[in-house]
C-alpha cells in the first residue's frame, strides 16, 4: 500500500505512540511540521481510506492505530528505491553511497560483518 511522504510522517507518530487522537498526533508533530490540525486530520482520513490505520471511537474522540506494520512499509519503500534507482540490485546502491558519501570505518566494518553473516548463512 503506497503512502505519501506526508502520510509517512503521521504513520511514524502512530508507530511510536499509537493509538492516538488527531489532536495528539498534531501535538506530537510539534514544530517538526508546519501543518494545521486540519491537515493532520486529512492525512489520517487518507490513511484510513487506504487501510493503513484503523479508527475506534472513545467517548467524543477517535483513536487512530496503525494497521500497516512499520517493517512492511520499510520493506516496500526500500524495494521501491532499489528497483527505481538501481535496477533492484543492492551492490550498485552501496557503490553509489561509497563514491558520493565517504563511508566511515564503522560503516565499512558493519558492511563487512553483514556480508560475512550472509556468506555464513548460505
Amino acid at each position: 500500500m503506497p503512502i505519501s511522504e506526508a502520510e509517512s510522517v503521521v504513520m511514524q507518530v502512530l508507530w511510536k505512540d499509537g493509538p492516538l487522537g488527531a489532536a495528539e498526533v498534531f501535538a506530537a508533530l510539534g514544530d517538526r511540521q508546519d501543518w494545521q490540525e486540519a491537515t493532520v486530520k486529512t492525512l489520517l482520513n487518507r490513511l484510513l481510506n487506504k487501510g493503513a490505520v484503523s479508527v475506534e471511537r472513545e467517548g467524543r474522540r477517535y483513536l487512530y492505530a496503525p494497521v500497516l506494520r512499520r517493517e512492511d512499509w520499510l520493506q516496500q519503500e526500500s524495494k521501491g528505491l532499489l528497483d527505481r534507482l538501481f535496477g533492484g540490485r543492492l551492490a550498485p546502491m552501496v557503490a553509489h553511497f561509497s563514491e558520493h558519501r565517504k563511508l566511515s570505518k564503522k560503516d565499512i566494518a558493519e558492511l563487512k560483518k553483514l556480508i560475512q553473516e550472509l556468506d555464513d548463512g548460505r
